[in-house]
């Protein structure tokens, strides 16, 4: 064991999963460490578009310790202001945060307690890991048109800014929020634009006088501990862009953006596309009217002073796309350059080299605790609840699981009746941590 680095937590990833997790480990007075591969918060820095805000309100899309302090609550803050404030969050409570560090593999030691962890700086000896690395992790492009297909294609984390990309139209596939506020910029950057739209949720940006975030706490939805049957990956359509707006396809079309069904197969420079827009978006329309239903019987029944809003329930005609679908698009007669996929993520623990996963290769976990002792997940969707993915729900989820680690400490460290520790190497940070 002579010159590797024992360390009592070793956290993997310092974005917002990982300071979380810091700062409620040293509230419990836990060793610990935290490696990032690259600066603080990077994903939101450089796998973000140039004009990117967050989609919650500062208010609500933070930590309990810390405001914003260059954003006034009911506003939406850019990219690198969320970067910057888990920077100085981080800073605040003095995250034991290394950058610059890969985790390359972590292996279970055998015949004593803790793991072996491999990384770009060296060998370290953890009593406990912490997979905090999130869901944004493998960008996923399904394989549909190929890569010699003619036009440039990218994920929507490649995607910065209009002209970044080349001359001609731009066909965007994913009409969550990414897709179509991406969708959205580029149509207002004068492209022509064609958006394909699969499965969402449309909730209303604001209605009687409160954001959307604010009716998901009231109303407990945030707190949801599983989703419904068929709806754990459908994605949200909604936008902090311009200062905020209720996302609706009718009005993109309005402007222009032509939009499609969800896309099927390619074949010989044709893409086909699902008959399926004008169903996706009445169901979009049946989630967003939904919600105002139970906002209303939530007022009702508690007898709040909010204005009424008889003008959100107002909703126009299909759009002419949906009653009239083009099922075909010749990208090269079409003039499509540029495909633009946002099509989410997929996980990525090939590092992670111990027993935490079932037959499908995802994390196996109880509220982030995992199926292997001493291993835990942190910052996955529905971790714990519907707001596990989200700022201030990664924080309640670390402090469940400082909570368990504390806990799973304690148990270690008793004496018992002989006097000798549960625990045979039970290990502690560097002196200079």
């Amino acid at each position: 064991m002579s010159g590797v680095e024992q360390v009592e937590v070793l956290v993997v990833g310092a974005g917002q999963a990982g300071i979380a997790m810091s700062e409620h480990l040293s509230d419990q007075g836990i060793p610990h460490v935290v490696l990032e591969r690259d600066r603080i918060a990077e994903r939101w820095r450089t796998w973000r578009w140039d004009s990117l805000v967050a989609n919650g309100p500062a208010w609500h899309d933070r930590f309990p310790g810390m405001e914003f302090d260059d954003v006034h609550p009911d506003a939406f803050a850019s990219k690198d202001q969320v970067a910057d404030y888990f920077a100085a969050y981080a800073k605040m409570i003095a995250a034991p945060v290394r950058t610059g560090v890969d985790v390359t593999a972590v292996t279970r030691h055998e015949g004593r307690p803790g793991f072996r962890v491999e990384t770009s700086d060296g060998v370290i000896d953890a009593r406990f890991v912490v997979a905090a690395t999130g869901p944004f992790q493998r960008p996923a492009i399904p394989p549909i048109i190929p890569a010699d297909a003619g036009p440039v294609q990218l994920h929507s984390t490649g995607y910065h800014n209009p002209e970044q990309l080349p001359e001609g139209a731009v066909l965007v596939i994913g009409a969550g929020s990414s897709g179509v506020q991406i969708a959205d910029e580029l149509r207002r950057a004068g492209r022509t634009v064609y958006l394909s739209v699969g499965p969402h949720d449309r909730p209303p940006r604001s209605y009687r006088g409160r954001d959307f975030c604010w009716w998901l706490g009231v109303l407990g939805l945030w707190d949801v501990e599983t989703p419904a049957s068929g709806a754990e990956h459908v994605t949200i359509a909604v936008s902090g862009a311009r200062g905020g707006h209720t996302v609706d396809f009718r009005d993109l079309e309005g402007i222009g953006v032509r939009l499609l069904g969800m896309t099927a197969s390619y074949v010989d420079g044709v893409l086909r596309f699902q008959p399926d827009l004008a169903a996706n978006i009445a169901a979009g329309d049946d989630n967003y009217l939904r919600l105002l239903d139970a906002a209303d019987a939530w007022v009702d029944r508690n007898g709040a002073d909010l204005p009424e809003d008889p003008g959100a329930r107002i909703i126009g005609p299909l759009p002419s796309a949906a009653t009239d679908p083009l099922l075909e698009l010749d990208l090269n007669a079409a003039g499509v350059t540029s495909i633009v996929w946002a099509t989410g993520f997929t996980l990525d623990y090939g590092w992670l080299q111990v027993d935490a996963f079932d037959d499908a290769g995802r994390p196996a976990h109880r509220r982030g605790v995992a199926s292997e002792p001493g291993v835990y997940f942190l910052g996955l969707p529905w971790l714990s609840r519907r707001g596990s993915s989200f700022i201030w729900g990664v924080w309640h989820d670390a402090k469940h699981i400082a909570g368990h680690i504390a806990t799973q400490r304690s148990y270690l460290s008793y004496p018992g009746p002989d006097g000798t520790a549960g625990s045979t190497g039970t290990t502690t940070t560097k002196e200079n941590q």
